[in-house]
């Protein structure tokens, strides 16, 4: 196996700078990937500066992946040569556990393996992500792209957009239905044109009234400023579902207030600290509900994939040279990017050439 060009962090208060590594040799099922495309995730972030507290160094970041098939294992049947796939946020599981038997590998009871900064089941080695020029990966979590759609553009999708669909599948929404996006950054704006191309009635809540007009051409049917009372209590008991995307702490009780009976709010920002408890009798009253998602399983990350082929729906991006990282993290920390940044790994070959 020839050697695989990265960049990583070798501690939490390194910049990511070029690292070189040896992936694992060719497994029965497994697929050789060339990474094409990787979006930047601020999990990326939180893990490469050891935020969360549980990095192991050196770490190679990177969850939003597309890419060529480049050789396949001697029993591998789902993929060939030359086909167009994705990597998302996980590359293996226990795949015996409840969850794992009903597909929804992202809540293994045993834990899933993470594309990057996870241990591979078998040998205990390091999991190394997308910031790379390949990778090997069990066909099991490898998914089939659609060909119509910009590549770029679809590497996001493998995080930001599973992690906005699933939710919205799993609470049904559709024609017919009310929904609320809170937020509009890399998660929100997958919301929303998922949300839209879903059939609903799609309002975006922001407090930055600059966002008015990139919401409706997202495909929101309304924006609200949610620091105007006048507009959140024209809404009062009127939303089947939200969306809440905001990774910051922030008060809860204003975007309850607006669920009708029975609706629910499904949170998917992770903010650095909780959110303040709300108030009980704000959902006691109208049977509302409060509930967490995570990603999406194979499977459904599948159906994610078809979805946006079928209504040509990619993640706006910026394309970014590999070396322009680090400035990239500066610049979402500032969320200073609309919407998501994308590297071109081609960059890193060349870099890694010269």
């Amino acid at each position: 196996m020839n050697i695989t060009h990265a960049y990583a962090a070798q501690d939490a208060k390194a910049k990511l700078a070029p690292f070189d590594f040896k992936p694992r040799e060719l497994r029965a099922h497994d697929v050789q990937i060339e990474v094409l495309y990787c979006g930047v995730c601020h999990s990326d972030l939180h893990t490469a500066r050891n935020e969360w507290r549980n990095t192991i160094f050196p770490v190679v970041p990177g969850h939003e992946i597309v890419g060529r098939v480049t050789a396949v294992g001697a029993h591998t049947h789902n993929y060939k040569v030359g086909d167009l796939v994705g990597v998302g946020c996980m590359v293996d599981s226990c795949r015996s556990c409840p969850s794992c038997q009903e597909g929804l590998e992202q809540y293994c009871e045993n834990g899933f393996v993470g594309t990057y900064n996870g241990e591979d089941r078998e040998t205990g080695a390091i999991t190394y992500g997308g910031y790379s020029t390949s990778m090997v990966v069990d066909e099991s979590f490898v998914l089939r792209v659609p060909e119509n759609l910009d590549l770029a553009g679809v590497a996001p999708l493998l995080c930001a957009g599973i992690t906005t669909y699933s939710p919205l599948r799993h609470w049904n929404v559709g024609p017919g239905k009310k929904v609320g996006i809170v937020g509009l950054g890399g998660l929100g704006h997958m919301g929303v044109k998922l949300a839209h191309a879903m059939g609903a009635h799609v309002v975006l809540f922001t407090t930055s009234p600059s966002k008015i007009e990139d919401g409706k051409r997202l495909g929101a049917d309304e924006v609200v400023i949610s620091k105007d009372a006048d507009q959140m209590a024209a809404h009062t008991n009127s939303f089947d579902f939200i969306l809440n995307t905001v990774a910051a702490q922030h008060d809860l009780n204003p975007f309850i207030a607006l669920l009708k009976r029975d609706g629910n709010m499904t949170l998917v920002g992770a903010p650095e600290h909780d959110h303040p408890a709300p108030q009980v009798f704000n959902l006691i009253l109208k049977r509302r509900s409060i509930a967490g998602s995570l990603i999406g399983g194979i499977a459904e990350t599948q159906e994610m994939l078809d979805f946006c082929g079928k209504h040509g729906i990619t993640s706006d991006i910026e394309l970014i040279a590999m070396n322009q990282i680090n400035e990239a993290y500066e610049r979402m920390l500032k969320s200073d990017v609309k919407y998501r940044f994308v590297i071109d790994i081609n960059t890193l070959r060349e870099e890694s050439a010269a």
